[in-house]
């Protein structure tokens, strides 16, 4: 992508909020369900087909050398898990849930880390860290911050609690497609990186491990999985900054 950072003015994000909205109801639809015996193949088709009900396009086809409308990640897959047929949810499973809308030309894209019946203690306090690191980098998404306040925010957080924050993968502009500048890295100095100004969309994205932040990629090219077998979870909403603050998208 160039790096040309494109401001959305305040009908652009009317629209982009269109979009984030049919992510929120999905995801709202998805914790009430019962996901365990469910193939993540069979969860990405009812993904799909919910999105096309509302008359939108799931957004990660978009992509190139990807078919699939999420992706889902399970357990130890920290991030871009393809979904299979031969992988069933059970119980105990932390699951996350990353998918993207397009519309009328605008794009919204967000993930939630699902908990299939009871799981254990410490990933109840995985999942809980990364939602809450989430927020720690929404808290700074101010016009006159910056990009590094973001990172600095998250991974401070998350180093606090004795976690370790993905590298590889960031946050991202969005709006106009679903990946567009300025790259939000989960780490930074304060003060650093692009300055953040009013009209600008984005995502915060943390993907929180329980120890290594190295990862290992598959032979599928797609799905990355902790180095050392640990779990991980995630968390990501798509946020516009207005002169007020921010304002996330894909929540009511």
């Amino acid at each position: 992508m160039n790096r040309i950072v494109r401001l959305k003015n305040d009908d652009d994000i009317k629209r982009i909020k269109d979009c984030g909205l049919i992510i929120h109801s999905l995801f709202k639809l998805i914790k009430s369900m019962n996901l365990e015996g469910l193939t993540t193949w069979e969860l990405d088709s009812f993904i799909e087909d919910y999105i096309m009900k509302r008359k939108a396009r799931a957004a990660f086809k978009t992509v190139r050398g990807y078919s699939f409308a999420s992706c889902i990640s399970v357990n130890s897959v920290a991030s871009h898990g393809v979904p299979s047929r031969k992988l069933r949810i059970k119980e105990g499973d932390i699951v996350k849930i990353d998918t993207g809308t397009v519309m009328n030309g605008y794009f919204a894209d967000s993930c939630i880390t699902a908990k299939i019946g009871v799981i254990s203690e410490d990933a109840e306090r995985l999942v809980e860290a990364a939602y809450n690191a989430l927020f720690a980098g929404i808290r700074e998404v101010y016009p006159g911050n910056t990009i590094g306040d973001i990172g600095f925010a998250v991974e401070g957080f998350v180093k606090s609690l004795g976690y370790s924050v993905v590298k590889n993968f960031t946050g991202h502009g969005v709006g106009f497609a679903l990946h567009e500048p300025p790259v939000v890295p989960n780490y930074g100095l304060k003060g650093t990186g692009h300055l953040l100004r009013e009209g600008m969309v984005m995502t915060v994205e943390p993907i929180v491990n329980e120890g290594s932040d190295e990862l290992l990629v598959l032979d599928d090219g797609w799905t990355s999985v902790t180095s050392d077998g640990k779990l991980s979870a995630q968390f990501e909403h798509t946020i516009a900054i207005t002169e007020a603050g921010p304002v996330i998208l894909t929540s009511e």
